[in-house]
């Protein structure tokens, strides 16, 4: 029994007998043949990942058979009965973080990664370039933060873009995302905004929080009716193409992804927010069968080129070079410009502060 067997299991006792029974069962053994189940709560956008059929190979490779459920990292940090799993696997260092805390852990792995980008289209993108929003270097395509937000700041409209023949609607220039109150994508579309709102500064206390929030609050409210994941308004831009999502917040992972199956055309592409997030999607062991989830997800080189088939950086830097360059996905390969998320409690405080907007006559 490794330590942190021990752990768990001294943590047990006093325990009803049946409560042990089903959750003392070691990591990677199994039963008459039969595979180890072990049960994690994820962030969505993971969840085609665990359901590949050559990821539930890989795992019964090693005795293992995962189940998931899906919710928002910040309700998975928050409101979800974690007794039911071995691992939990937010898509967001804060939201791991605020679990460690409350489970008494410091044990995490983070085996793989997904910066935040925009999804967009090539007319939009040149379009945006003429105003100074966008700009196409050697690496490929970013969107100057700071630049956006004057533009909303100022309430800017599409029509109201010079030279603008390509998308001339009278709407709001708004990047598409999911609900703040729900959704880790959004979270850390929060984050990059209000580093830059707050003169590219991490946001610390009162007075900086109090200061951004009515900039940032117009990102999402302005917005109208948002979903709760990151699927929805992506698959709209799949789907219903320039006309409705102009412009979506993604993770790179998604797009990448979707590259994989097929699913993206010619004129769809990639804007890395300048300064962007890294969201580190982080796993934390409940128990011993967790831990064993974490080690696997983070060592074995199955897992890690698979996790790169579905559109994930891993410390495998060659699996996603090989993915992206044989689907021809142009993709930043070195990520410079890269914001610190604010820390849990503050991120909270603005997602508290937006959410209470929400309702209020702007």
């Amino acid at each position: 029994m490794n330590r942190f067997s021990r752990k768990i299991a001294d943590s047990l006792r006093g325990l009803p007998a049946v409560t042990v029974a089903l959750t003392v069962v070691l990591a990677g053994c199994s039963t008459a043949g039969k595979p180890t189940v072990v049960r994690g709560v994820i962030g969505s956008e993971k969840q085609d990942f665990f359901r590949d059929p050559q990821v539930v190979k890989a795992f019964a490779g090693h005795g293992l058979k995962i189940t998931v459920d899906s919710a928002g990292s910040r309700q998975i940090a928050t409101s979800v009965d974690l007794s039911r799993y071995d691992f939990a696997f937010p898509s967001s260092a804060p939201a791991a973080d605020k679990i460690q805390r409350a489970r008494g852990t410091t044990v995490k792995y983070a085996p793989f990664s997904s910066p935040m980008v925009i999804a967009t289209f090539q007319p939009i993108a040149d379009l945006l370039a003429a105003v100074g929003v966008a700009k196409k270097g050697e690496t490929g395509w970013t969107f100057d933060v700071a630049r956006y937000l004057q533009l909303v700041g100022k309430g800017t409209r599409w029509d109201q873009l010079r030279g603008n023949t390509v998308y001339p609607v009278r709407k709001d220039v708004l990047v598409s995302t999911t609900d703040p109150r729900s959704s880790n994508s959004a979270a850390m579309y929060l984050a990059i905004a209000s580093y830059v709102a707050n003169g590219s500064a991490v946001v610390q206390g009162t007075a900086a929080e109090d200061k951004v929030l009515p900039l940032v609050s117009k990102l999402f409210l302005d917005q109208g009716y948002t979903e709760n994941t990151t699927e929805g308004p992506f698959d709209d831009y799949l789907s219903a193409g320039m006309g409705k999502t102009p412009l979506v917040l993604a993770y790179e992972a998604q797009f990448v992804g979707h590259a994989v199956r097929g699913d993206i055309r010619p004129d769809m592409l990639l804007m890395y927010p300048s300064p962007t997030v890294l969201s580190k999607h982080t796993l934390v062991p409940l128990d011993a069968r967790g831990d064993t989830v974490g080690r696997l997800l983070t060592s074995d080189p199955e897992l890690q080129r698979l996790a790169a088939l579905h559109g994930f950086r891993t410390a495998d830097t060659a699996s996603f070079a090989k993915v992206t360059a044989e689907k021809r996905v142009r993709v930043a390969p070195d990520l410079i410009d890269i914001a610190d998320p604010p820390s849990y409690d503050t991120l909270e405080h603005l997602l508290d502060g937006v959410a209470k907007r929400y309702g209020t006559p702007q």
